[in-house]
Order: C-alpha cells, then structure tokens, then sequence
C-alpha cells in the first residue's frame, strides 16, 4: 500500500505534464502560419526550440541536482505555462520567446520528474530497485494513452477556438503539476560535480568505437524525427486531413512499434534499443 500511494503521488505529478506536452504537438505549425509567417520564419521557430532544448539539456542534470528536483518540476510547468501564453501573441520576437522557453521546459519534463522519483524511490522510501520498472512501464502505458486522445482532444479544442487553443487548454495541467508537486513531494538534490569534469568524462567514453557510433546513429535519428516533426504538417494540411487525427495515429502507430519491438525482443530476436 506504501509503495502504491507512492506511485499514485508521482503518477498525479507527472501524467499532466505529460498531457499538456502532448496537447501541444499537433498545431503548433498551423498556429504560426495563422499569423501569416513564411515556412522560413517558422522553421526558425522550430530550431529555436530545437536549439534551446539542446543548449540546455547539455547541463540540465547539474543545474536540476543544484536547484532541487522538486522545484525543477514547478519551474517547468511555470516556464511551459508561460511559453503556452504567448502564442497567442503575433509577434514574432515573443513567439520566439516562447519557443525559447518552451525548448528549455521540455528538457526539463525529461530530466528533473523522472530523477525526482527514482531518489524518493530509493533514498527515502528505501523501496527495492526492481520495482522502478513497475512505475515507469506505467506512465509509458499512460503516456501512449494521452498521446493518442491528446490529438482527438486538440481537434476538437481547434474546431471551437482555432488553433491556439489546445495551447490554453495545456496551461491547466501544467499548473495542476506544478502545485501538485509543489504541495505533495518532498524536495532532494542531486550530488554536487562539477560540469567541466562530467563533460569531460563524457567525452572521453566516445574514445570507443562501438560508443561514438552508437551516438552517431542516435544523432541521425534524432534529426530525421526533427526533420519529420516540422514537415508532416505543411505535407498534410493540403489534403485536408484533420491534423489532430493525423496525430493520433501517429501516436497509435509508435505505440504500436513500441510493443512489437518489446514482442520480438522477447521472443528471441535479438533486438536492442539504441
């Protein structure tokens, strides 16, 4: 029962963020071609999100063990919140801002909740390690559940308001989380190193082969996904294909990648996740 409360507290945090993130995914193009912006200028949007979230996830462990994971969390859902307002904005330079900040909130989401539990899960529950598994296996059932009804959901929202408004829609989750976390987790920190050093240790391990390759692989993928994550609108809006739904498949299809690769992983296959 401990161990289930403790999941349930994590689970209330955490699944919001990762609605509004969803919420966020399938107009976010059509929002910047509402307000009459080239597709140069809106792919500079894109790599300035891009961008942010790169430049700060070099260092984000540090600063989220410095800063504590808990408050991490809060400053994510206020930075994604504030990102989420200004589209509503026209202007260029405060949707760059957005993007800017929205860049730096998501590298968040992916580094200071998850870090947050498994400390709690550890350190101060003195839960056994095995059980992580558990928890984790069922955001990723929740998360692929919300990622598909987030694109039903954003059509929807869209059809009401126009394609700025699953954006608004988002900001109640994000508040939910951040108070959630900031009024039911404890706060932890991190062990202090230094970011020179870690860096440093980082790039040594590319000395070896089979490592560098294995990130360049993962590099190219990345970019291919990117490339794909700014292109799929301009490519099926034409057709008149409701880009909410067109999401949601997308969403259905990597789920269902995902349980295929866990079925042949298992069955023998030999596969392994990059």
């Amino acid at each position: 029962p401990a161990f289930q409360e403790f999941q349930r507290r994590f689970h209330l945090g955490f699944l919001p963020a990762l609605a509004a993130d969803w919420l966020q995914g399938p107009h976010l193009f059509q929002v910047f071609r509402s307000r009459g912006f080239l597709q140069t200028q809106i792919a500079a949007l894109y790599s300035l999100g891009f961008a942010s979230n790169l430049a700060f996830g070099l260092f984000s462990h540090f600063f989220v063990d410095r800063l504590g994971r808990r408050r991490s969390c809060v400053l994510f859902s206020v930075l994604c919140s504030i990102s989420c307002l200004l589209q509503l904005s026209g202007d260029f330079p405060v949707l760059a801002a957005g993007r800017l900040l929205g860049g730096v909130g998501t590298s968040l989401l992916f580094t200071s909740f998850e870090s947050w539990y498994v400390h709690e899960h550890l350190e101060h529950h003195d839960f056994p390690q095995e059980w992580i598994p558990d928890t984790f296996s069922r955001v990723a059932l929740w998360n692929g559940v919300m990622a598909v009804a987030a694109g039903a959901v954003a059509e929807l929202l869209v059809l009401g308001g126009g394609p700025v408004t699953p954006f608004v829609a988002a900001v109640p989750f994000l508040a939910f989380s951040g108070i959630f976390a900031m009024k039911n987790w404890d706060e932890n920190y991190g062990k202090r190193r230094s970011c020179p050093k870690a860096c440093g240790e980082g790039l040594r391990e590319l000395r070896d082969p089979p490592q560098a390759l294995l990130g360049v692989v993962q590099a190219l993928v990345e970019g291919i996904t990117l490339i794909f994550i700014f292109l799929w609108t301009p490519v099926l809006e034409p057709l008149g294909i409701p880009l909410g739904i067109a999401f949601s498949g997308f969403m259905a299809a990597s789920a269902v990648g995902s349980s295929l690769f866990r079925r042949g992983a298992m069955g023998g296959l030999r596969l392994q996740p990059l």
